[in-house]
């Protein structure tokens, strides 16, 4: 069983990056009366308490979302998903990306969410219980590629994947960009979102150059740079690939990129 648990790391950099652009991608997904499909691979427990012992262990939070929170103002789509679950569940709860979906998703959209390790899976399905008006909600302890290609093309057809993996398995560098691809095939009009650690080793090459030379030579590649979170930390970076990406993406990609590079 992978031991991978994000509590360690919510809020950090890499989520600020991944989280932004998420939101903008909802935002703008769901400006259209018609329904979408949201889908999360390696959802993790979607709720994360930054002053739990995991976070307090690491602080990446405190070198992440609680210094450079001042970048998104109270309308960005971020910042709202942000405000919504502070007044739900507390101002250190931190949403990963379900409760991001949850929080700016509509009532007639439909929300399938995968996480395979048991203790994550269990806080996932009590974090993210749907009340009324909420998104359809459908949660699964199970692997998330599999559950992908299962799902797709999802009902309604329209909709975005985030595929957000730990990287546990160092083979996923080199056998993700065919497996997207043969999701892309099953679903062409689908946003698909896939997140990665920059690494100090250059460990993530093979999927950089799978995906943006090999696979998908025009999608959204937006990669941005940091400090190591601790002086033993490999990761020095955050990397997210965007196929199909939505209208004005790039436009909040490009600020982000200055705004990394200005830290």
């Amino acid at each position: 069983m992978l031991s991978y648990q994000h509590g360690f790391h919510a809020g950090n950099l890499a989520d600020v990056q991944k989280h932004a652009l998420l939101a903008v991608m909802l935002d703008y997904m769901t400006r259209k009366d018609k329904p979408i499909s949201y889908i999360e691979t390696h959802a993790g427990r979607g709720l994360y308490d930054l002053t739990s012992a995991q976070s307090q262990k690491t602080k990446e939070a405190a070198q992440g979302i609680e210094k450079v929170g001042s970048w998104f103002k109270p309308d960005h789509p971020y910042a709202r998903a942000r405000k919504i679950i502070a007044e739900a569940h507390g101002a250190t709860t931190y949403p990963g990306s379900p409760a991001i979906a949850q929080a700016l998703l509509r009532a007639s959209d439909a929300i399938h969410l995968a996480e395979l390790h048991p203790a994550e899976f269990a806080a996932l399905d009590e974090n993210t219980k749907a009340s009324p008006g909420q998104s359809v909600l459908n949660v699964k302890q199970i692997d998330g590629m599999q559950f992908a290609q299962s799902i797709c093309p999802p009902d309604p057809k329209r909709g975005l994947m985030l595929i957000d993996p730990s990287y546990e398995i160092k083979t996923e560098f080199e056998t993700l960009p065919s497996a997207i691809y043969k999701l892309h095939r099953k679903w062409n009009v689908g946003v698909i979102a896939l997140w990665y650690p920059v690494l100090k080793t250059g460990q993530h090459m093979p999927l950089v150059n799978g995906m943006l030379y090999a696979n998908f030579p025009r999608c959204l590649h937006h990669e941005v740079r940091f400090r190591p979170a601790q002086k033993n930390h490999g990761m020095i970076g955050s990397g997210l690939f965007v196929i199909n990406a939505p209208f004005g993406l790039n436009e909040e990609a490009a600020r982000l990129t200055r705004l990394f590079n200005a830290l």
